[in-house]
């Protein structure tokens, strides 16, 4: 050969698509004349060198090589169905070299336009243990480690025609799946054939039914899947319940043995009963009363999800009938269970949660956009519909598909692209599973493997590239449906557009609504006609918003909340051009708003008193620190033309930081102690921008040219400890100094009247919420002066004031006002409350005393003292009390101690081995969950709680922005597992450390 011609040949082999060249070329010169037609067709398998290199090993193990090679080069569709298969599948390859004559399976011309029957399967592979296909109870005749091994070996010549008509003629994945799924159905009644010749004549005193489940029952199994089954025993005329139980047990136990293990012939698959009542704490086999008992009182949502698919495929076929007929009526009945949408969901997020991270990206069932999604919907919208239609009754998930296409409740073009999607994604896990005849699921990510599945999917030009868009696209597509499927049709059902059709009746959606979530489904769809009818451009807009917008109301705790909400604030900005483009353009904007609306009363009340804050969702939600926030205060204020108006346009910006920092919580995971500085900070700006303008409002009102006396404001409580919640009213003291020439009394009725008129002025009913801001614990409380000056308070502390007073100093921060006089203070009261050298035993006494008193008189009535947030047991309360006692009897000798913030004074007792460590850590944690939960009842409820909600659906929203993903119980049950481990461990602190 000349060398031009070595490079032709060369160029050819590579577009062919072998890879080791010179391994091909002397494997095609071993073939002699006959290597010219079987090349071409190597060209147009998975993997020409494997093909060729099994094509080879096994001409070497029949009888006849050249009679063999000649028959493949001269039968065209033979070559084809033989070098796919060892083209594609290592497994099948080894599998023909083991039993070289099984190739002639191959030849035959009607292999590829003919599916074997169900029952001729049966029949072929009972005979292959040597039982008798007519016998009501066919049992096993060959002995039993060759009737084992014979069904091994059929098993797979079976499997081999099958995958040649797959990879050689293009089947439908349907059809594929559907065959797998008799064939396992053959393979269960042979097995069971097998276990009664094991038990011997004893195996008749029982009636067994084999009822397959998930893909098998379905009819769409994998090439390698564990197969799902439950069994059903009914005992023989005259035997006892307890034999019967037995031998039926015995049956089973055997049959799944026979199938699963492996033996010198290899390995079948898996049989799976773990979806039997009582998963593996449950008897192996029941009879039908025993599943009807268990299904009506103890089932949940996702045993009758799974009794969808289920379906009778061995053993006594009455029975089995029987088994179908009497749990059909439940299945459809689950829609209207309590807590039905919680528990799908949960189930899907469960799936979701138990997903290796490593193979999240690359999982072709479970992940994101995989073959779980398609199923999940498809079995939901079942559920919800099915109970009214029984056309759409269908196991498998395509057939399902397509009747819920046919009758409407899926559009054509989506049920089309999610049809097309899904098949796509079950043919590439077919190819993945054929290779090696391995249960997996997930996407090689090396080159060969790629490159391989490619090809075998029809890619020639790049596979692995081409393969890897293919699957990308197809997996967007199926995240995309979902919402289409869902909601794409209840708009439809309400705008009654020309063109867009009514897939739904108004029963069906509200149906659909319900099943989603929805408590007031009537009340949604007005809200959908509203916001979808009629041929503007925001109703055009709304209606591709709406369907992801719906979705995500429904994956939050108040739907109507969340939709309601959306609606009001849509109709107060319809006018407005940038806020569906923003919704529309911006996801993440729509996404929060939609979490925002559906979860929290109190962020929706201020969005719907100013909706521009919607801009705010696309920004940080970070909270912004105190200085910055002031200046904007300021700037603002100084251009308004009154007191009263400076004052509202501070409560204005105070409102949209009040939302960034709700959101923050709600949407971007703001920690807790975030939270209360940056509501600190808000609370210091707010006051010192009010002080500023009151302070010059009242001086030219009484006319000073300025005022007469410096001012400051003293945070108090949980304000001066930085850790204020949402519905925290600002506990602060005034005090005063007069300034050189000012008389006392003229200094001391200007800094009331200040006072008084900051207080009113943030107080005032308005659009904006009010900051209460309550100087009850200032000298005297309520009896005493509103504001003091500095040599006041001197005097007071040191004639007066009690170890209560002092301990409330342990809180104090002077944070707004003149900075001198600030400091002053501080320096006045440091003394007080950390005493150099502590406070006495009957100091201690009294703080117990008063601790006890508070435990016993301010708990209100009724309230359960062991979910009561700031009073219960290990509790805000508990945990401040115990951390102030240390603070007062060791924080003089001790700086690192002298704090206002608790979390930073349990830290320093822990360093300072006043705490041992962990019980310092049990403190902080019960702290922080308190406090989490406190802030998150405020957001739910819109107003302040000091409890643990009582009401499921706000208990479930607490638990949702604390985190906790919906189960049975839509999250709460764990939520309040932990609130009760953490507080109980917290009170034992308490209990030894401030009881002592």
């Amino acid at each position: 050969m000349s060398p031009t011609d070595r490079r032709t040949a060369r160029t050819e082999l590579i577009r062919l698509g072998f890879r080791d060249l010179d391994a091909t070329r002397a494997g095609l010169e071993s073939l002699g004349g006959h290597a010219a037609p079987i090349t071409a067709i190597l060209g147009r398998t998975a993997d020409p060198d494997a093909a060729l290199a099994g094509l080879l090993e096994l001409s070497d193990r029949v009888e006849d090589r050249d009679a063999f090679l000649a028959e493949v080069a001269e039968d065209e569709g033979t070559a084809m169905r033989l070098l796919c298969v060892l083209g594609a599948s290592a497994a099948l390859t080894g599998h023909l070299h083991r039993h070289p004559h099984h190739w002639r399976e191959l030849t035959d011309p009607w292999l590829g336009s003919t599916r074997p029957a169900a029952y001729w399967l049966r029949e072929d592979l009972l005979v292959a243990v040597g039982a008798d296909p007519a016998a009501p109870e066919p049992v096993a005749t060959l002995p039993d480690g060759d009737a084992v091994d014979a069904l091994r070996v059929e098993y797979r010549r079976l499997l081999l025609r099958l995958a040649a008509r797959d990879l050689a003629h293009h089947m439908g994945v349907d059809d594929v799946a559907a065959e797998l799924s008799d064939l396992a159905a053959a393979t269960l009644e042979a097995a069971l054939a097998i276990a009664r010749a094991r038990i011997g004549p004893d195996a008749h005193v029982v009636r067994l039914a084999v009822i397959a489940m998930g893909k098998c029952g379905g009819h769409e199994l994998n090439y390698v899947s564990d197969v799902d089954v439950v069994f059903v025993h009914e005992p023989a005329p005259g035997v006892a319940d307890d034999v019967a139980a037995r031998v039926a047990t015995q049956l089973a136990s055997h049959l799944m043995r026979i199938c699963s293990e492996p033996t010198a012939a290899g390995t079948i698959w898996p049989v799976d009963a773990n979806l039997r009542p009582e998963g593996t704490q449950g008897p192996l086999t029941r009879t039908l009363a025993s599943h009807r008992a268990y299904y009506e009182r103890w089932a949940k949502t996702w045993e009758f999800q799974a009794l969808l698919k289920a379906r009778p495929v061995a053993g006594d076929r009455a029975l089995g009938d029987a088994y179908r007929k009497m749990v059909e009526p439940m299945i459809w009945a689950a829609v209207g269970r309590d807590g039905f949408v919680e528990d799908v969901q949960a189930m899907r997020r469960r799936v979701l949660a138990h997903l290796p991270a490593q193979e999240a990206e690359r999982q072709l069932k479970l992940g994101s956009g995989g073959l779980r999604d398609v199923e999940f919907a498809v079995q939901l919208l079942q559920m919800v519909h099915g109970r009214a239609d029984e056309s759409i009754r269908d196991g498998a998930t395509l057939s399902a598909l397509a009747h819920l296409t046919r009758a409407g409740y899926v559009g054509r073009d989506d049920g089309a692209a999610l049809h097309t999607a899904y098949a796509f994604l079950r043919r590439l896990e077919h190819r993945i599973q054929l290779f090696q005849l391995r249960r997996t699921h997930v996407v090689p990510d090396d080159d060969d493997a790629l490159r391989r599945l490619g090809r075998s999917l029809g890619h020639r030009r790049d596979p692995a590239v081409e393969l890897e868009k293919e699957w990308r696209d197809h997996r967007a597509l199926v995240r995309r449906m979902h919402e289409k499927l869902f909601y794409r049709p209840l708009l439809s059902a309400v705008s009654r557009l020309p063109g867009e059709g009514i897939v739904l009746s108004p029963e069906a959606a509200k149906a659909r609504l319900a099943a989603l979530g929805y408590a007031d489904p009537a009340a949604a769809m007005r809200h959908l006609a509203a916001l979808t009818s009629g041929v503007r451009r925001s109703a055009a807009i709304q209606r591709t918003l709406l369907p992801v917008m719906l979705e995500w109301f429904a994956d939050a705790p108040d739907p109507d909340a969340g939709l309601f909400g959306f609606r009001r604030i849509s109709e107060a900005l319809g006018a407005s051009h940038w806020y569906l483009r923003l919704l529309r353009d911006e996801g993440e904007v729509a996404e929060r708003m939609a979490r925002l609306l559906a979860t929290s009363r109190f962020a929706t009340d201020l969005l719907e008193r100013e909706p521009q804050g919607v801009r705010l969702l696309g920004e940080s939600l970070h909270p912004l620190g105190s200085d910055a926030v002031t200046a904007e205060m300021l700037a603002t204020a100084h251009r308004q033309s009154s007191a009263v108006e400076s004052v509202r346009a501070i409560r204005a910006i105070r409102r949209r930081e009040l939302l960034r920092i709700a959101a923050g919580e709600l949407v971007a995971e703001t920690d807790v102690v975030a939270v209360g500085a940056g509501l600190s900070s808000l609370t210091d700006a707010t006051l010192e921008a009010t002080l500023a303008v009151v302070m010059e409002a009242v001086a030219a009102s009484q006319g000073f040219d300025g005022p007469p006396t410096r001012m400051a404001i003293v945070a108090m409580g949980r304000y001066g400890g930085f850790e204020l919640s949402y519905g925290s009213d600002a506990d602060v003291m005034f005090v005063h100094d007069p300034l050189p020439g000012a008389s006392t009394q003229q200094a001391s009725s200007y800094a009331q009247a200040v006072a008084l008129e900051v207080r009113r002025l943030l107080a005032m009913p308005g659009s904006d919420p009010a900051l209460d801001v309550d100087a009850d614990l200032r000298p005297e409380g309520r009896q005493g002066p509103l504001v003091r000056t500095l040599d006041s308070y001197a005097a007071y502390y040191a004639k007066w004031s009690q170890v209560w007073e002092f301990q409330a100093l342990l809180r104090a921060d002077a944070v707004v006002g003149d900075r001198g006089l600030r400091e002053q203070f501080v320096a006045l009261i440091n003394p007080l409350r950390f005493p150099a050298e502590g406070i006495t035993d009957d100091d201690v006494f009294e703080v117990r005393r008063l601790k006890a008193r508070v435990d016993t008189e301010r708990l209100p009535r009724g309230a359960d003292p062991y979910t009561h947030l700031k009073l219960g047991r290990g509790g805000l309360a508990d945990v401040e009390w115990t951390v102030q006692l240390l603070q007062l009897q060791h924080a003089g000798r001790h700086p690192i101690l002298q704090t206002s913030r608790t979390l930073d004074a349990l830290r320093a007792a822990a360093e300072l081995e006043l705490l041992p460590a962990d019980d310092a850590q049990a403190l902080i944690l019960a702290w922080r969950l308190v406090s989490r939960i406190r802030n998150a009842v405020t957001l739910v409820r819109g107003r302040p709680g000091d409890a643990v909600p009582s009401d499921s659906r706000e208990r479930a929203a607490v638990a949702a922005i604390l985190g906790y993903g919906p189960g049975e119980s839509g999250g709460t049950g764990d939520m309040l597992n932990d609130y009760l481990r953490t507080t109980r461990r917290a009170r034992s602190v308490v209990d030894r450390v401030f009881w002592g």
